[in-house]
């Protein structure tokens, strides 16, 4: 059987080879009569365009790489979503890099990040997106900067949250100082002054930030914290179990926990549920990133929404900007929203 070309609709359709190109790569208005001739002749001859060709004609490959840290965090999969419904709209497929190490695996995270820096550019895509891993450290080692300066020589490159200091690089943020304002405030609102804060690493700067912003609000409202009530050291379930297993040993407790994100928050309701300490009636608790679990726990929690959904969403549309040479600000900061919920409540009366 014959292979349909380009060359073969358009004679069909009696329309130029150019107009054809502006229906598949849909680069120029096309009278609707004229596109639906087209596309009918697409479908009925099922033509696929040459990929290949395509991109060496238009010096471009309609493709992207997103490189993130661990796709089982629920967080990133909900940025996912987003960078892959624009980016499909803009006319990319994309390669997905999770970097994530196994307990079998030699390779550290950042040495994969590397790895993969190099691999998008072998297969020659438009541009990379970066979130997590080496630009959320607060202090990454030069050679780690400069692997990414270098692939941003090549391609366009956004990063989302993160930063890498003395670099001009493209990125979508979240205010990660105003989100845990925003949880540390409501809980003083409702008249709590004993509160804690646990999870994260304070080698990362979405935990710096985060805690910047609660010792802040907690200064700004004159209260007082307690240093045995900042607890770091991880961002997961069971980190958040273990800390707040320690402050309810305490021979004075807090009234309310601020946690660095959902999944410590669990742990938190976790370790509160098997103490029989009522939330939030004896202990209210707020969680950070608003993952699709943070409506199901028991009760649903209060936390802090990053918006993942819409930072992907920008971060692909960023970078399509970028691609296309269009003036493109060199960085974009969505505001974090508070979803009040079950886990909060006064503050209970001391007994």
């Amino acid at each position: 059987m014959k292979s349909i070309t380009v060359y073969d609709i358009a004679k069909e359709a009696n329309v130029s080879v150019a107009t054809v190109s502006r229906v598949l790569n849909n680069t120029a208005p096309v009278k609707k009569e004229t596109r639906d001739r087209i596309n009918q002749l697409i479908a009925k001859h099922q033509f696929q365009p040459n990929a290949l060709a395509r991109s060496l004609f238009k010096k471009a490959t309609g493709m992207l790489g997103i490189i993130l840290p661990d796709i089982t965090n629920p967080f990133f999969p909900e940025v996912l979503s987003g960078f892959d419904k624009e980016a499909r709209r803009r006319g990319y497929t994309y390669f997905l890099c999770d970097t994530v190490s196994s307990n079998e695996d030699s390779v550290d995270q950042y040495t994969r990040e590397t790895q993969y820096l190099g691999v998008l550019l072998e297969k020659q895509v438009d541009g990379i997106i970066m979130l997590g891993g080496r630009i959320d450290l607060a202090r990454p080692q030069p050679d780690l900067v400069q692997d990414v300066l270098e692939a941003g020589k090549r391609v366009p490159l956004v990063l989302i949250n993160g930063n890498l200091p003395g670099t001009r690089i493209h990125r979508v943020m979240a205010d990660e100082r105003l989100g845990a304002s925003l949880a540390t405030q409501h809980l003083i609102d409702l008249g709590h002054t004993d509160i804690a804060l646990i999870g994260g690493y304070l080698g990362m700067t979405n935990t710096v930030q985060r805690k910047q912003g609660f010792l802040k609000t907690m200064k700004d409202n004159g209260l007082a914290v307690n240093p045995d009530w900042l607890l770091h050291g991880g961002f997961t379930v069971e980190k958040g179990r273990l800390f707040t297993e320690q402050l309810l040993r305490q021979p004075v407790r807090p009234t309310a926990i601020v946690c660095m994100n959902d999944l410590v928050a669990i742990g938190a309701l976790k370790a509160a549920n098997q103490a029989g300490v009522r939330i939030p009636d004896e202990l209210s608790i707020t969680g950070y990133d608003d993952i699709p679990f943070s409506v199901n726990s028991i009760p649903e929690l209060t936390t802090v929404s990053l918006k993942a959904e819409e930072l992907g969403h920008t971060a692909a549309l960023m970078l399509h900007r970028v691609i296309s040479k269009e003036k493109t600000p060199l960085t974009v900061t969505l505001k974090p929203e508070l979803k009040v919920r079950g886990t909060t409540a006064s503050r209970p009366l001391r007994t």
